[in-house]
């Protein structure tokens, strides 16, 4: 049994008021999120709004999270890399004594496809497109990472779950109606 079947079989389970809990869960999972929480709920009987709200809450909670705990990771070591280069230049009578590795030459090759993205098709375009490629998790906690500010990741995030949800829903129910 895998994790999307547990889900469904959890969602039957429980009482009705819980149902949208554990949409709410399974939708932050990375790789299940909105759209897949969403047709769980769904195929587990819960109305598509409440199924699609519930998922849509879910995925953004857990991004919000890591937006903000990546952010607050990057500016603590750019804070600590800033004094360490204060105190490294003035230890030394104003020479530094410490070789600076270029950053270029420490950067895998997925964080050099992501900036190459960022820079194509800008923070929008990248958190839009980001989802038919990898979860809204990792995106986000790239963006951050990447020195994009809190607020606007948040903003194109969100509307990138909202968006990828609600077609996923619509489509979804449009499918189940046309079969049952």
């Amino acid at each position: 049994m895998n994790l999307i079947e547990t889900f469904q079989d959890l969602v039957a389970q429980v009482p009705e008021l819980v149902q949208p809990l554990i949409v709410a869960l399974a939708g932050a999972i990375p790789f299940i999120e909105g759209e897949g929480a969403a047709a769980i709920g769904i195929i587990g009987g819960i109305h598509p709004i409440i199924a699609a709200i519930a998922a849509i809450a879910g995925n953004f909670l857990c991004v919000a999270i890591l937006v903000l705990a990546s952010s607050g990771a990057r500016q603590a070591i750019v804070t600590r890399r800033a004094q360490s280069r204060e105190g490294t230049a003035t230890a030394g009578g104003g020479v530094a004594t410490t070789t600076v590795v270029e950053e270029g030459d420490r950067r895998s090759a997925r964080k050099q496809k992501f900036q190459s993205a960022l820079s194509r098709y800008g923070v929008p375009g990248v958190s839009l497109l980001g989802p038919l490629l990898l979860p809204t998790q990792f995106t986000a906690t790239m963006l951050a990472a990447a020195g994009v500010s809190k607020a606007r990741v948040l903003f194109w995030q969100a509307l990138a779950i909202v968006g990828w949800t609600t077609i996923i829903t619509l489509i979804i129910t449009g499918a189940l109606s046309a079969f049952l």
